[in-house]
């Protein structure tokens, strides 16, 4: 399990130091779209998401690869998500230790 780095302080003195992820679902006619997004904590700003009509960890993996691509934080980056199974996946941590993120 990832240790609470944050402690809930949900700011940043910097850029592409500390960014959190979320997956929303949204309510369309056929049913649900599911939105996962990476943002920064210093600008406030989306620097990666991804949509689809279900919640397999390609989708936060595809939003996390997006806001890397865009970003290219240096290593030591925080990112902070919740427990849900797409961020405790084998795929997703792989993806942050590969880019020597730290899980929060």
């Amino acid at each position: 399990m990832f240790e609470n780095v944050l402690h809930r302080r949900f700011t940043s003195a910097r850029a592409n130091q500390v960014w959190v992820a979320d997956i929303t679902c949204i309510r369309i006619r056929s049913g649900w779209l599911y939105l996962a997004a990476v943002l920064d904590l210093y600008s406030r700003k989306i620097v990666g998401w991804a949509m689809a009509l279900s919640m397999p960890v390609e989708l936060v993996c595809t939003a996390l690869q997006m806001a890397i691509c865009q970003r290219q934080p240096a290593p030591g980056l925080i990112v902070d998500s919740d427990r849900g199974s797409q961020y405790a996946s084998q795929a997703y941590r792989k993806l942050l230790d590969d880019m020597r993120c730290e899980a929060a």
